[in-house]
């Protein structure tokens, strides 16, 4: 489902609501028919897995000071329990889903990564909880157009593989056109 709007129409705020980021202030959210409860906080860990968010802004998204590893390896802990050597082999083979050598890129810290690389570790953070649905805040709208391409690329064979359902806020009437089977204005 892509969302469109103009800047300032709440479309942001609205994933961040989904995702129970900010406080639900009137209304619910309901997911598969549940509502879901209004902070994040208040949900189990579960529900928070299930539901994922790529920010628009990879540069702020990611800690400055933690490696490709650690950045991928906390939801592997977090949601999935995995330690040690499985860890590890995890965060490669979500390195690989990505298109990204895990050898080049495991180690490096965020400001050594291009911002397309970036974006793409955002996306391995978001799919190491083995999410249902991935909230997508116009990930694509930093990123030149040439990168923003192969990012929709990655995106739309992700969705295909793991069976994933997206939320995309943008404002590119071409990547709607590009990605959606249905769009909220």
């Amino acid at each position: 489902v892509a969302v469109v709007g103009e800047s300032g129409s709440g479309k942001s705020t609205a994933a961040r609501v989904i995702t129970g980021l900010l406080p639900i202030k009137s209304g619910s959210v309901l997911y598969k028919g549940e509502p879901l409860p209004g902070r994040f906080n208040q949900r189990s860990k579960d529900q928070l897995r299930r539901l994922q968010m790529i920010y628009q802004m990879a540069d702020t998204a990611l800690n400055p000071k933690q490696r490709v590893r650690d950045v991928i390896g906390r939801p592997l802990e977090f949601y999935l329990g995995l330690t040690g050597a499985k860890k590890r082999e995890r965060v490669r083979d979500l390195l690989n889903m990505i298109e990204m050598e895990p050898d080049t890129f495991i180690d490096r810290l965020p400001g050594e990564l291009s911002g397309g690389q970036k974006q793409r570790i955002c996306i391995a953070r978001a799919l190491a909880a083995e999410p249902e649905v991935i909230l997508c805040d116009e990930v694509t709208s930093a990123l030149d157009p040439l990168v923003a391409e192969e990012i929709l690329k990655l995106l739309d064979r992700l969705q295909d593989e793991f069976n994933l359902s997206y939320m995309f806020i943008t404002h590119d009437l071409a990547t709607v056109r590009a990605i959606a089977d249905e769009v909220v204005v």
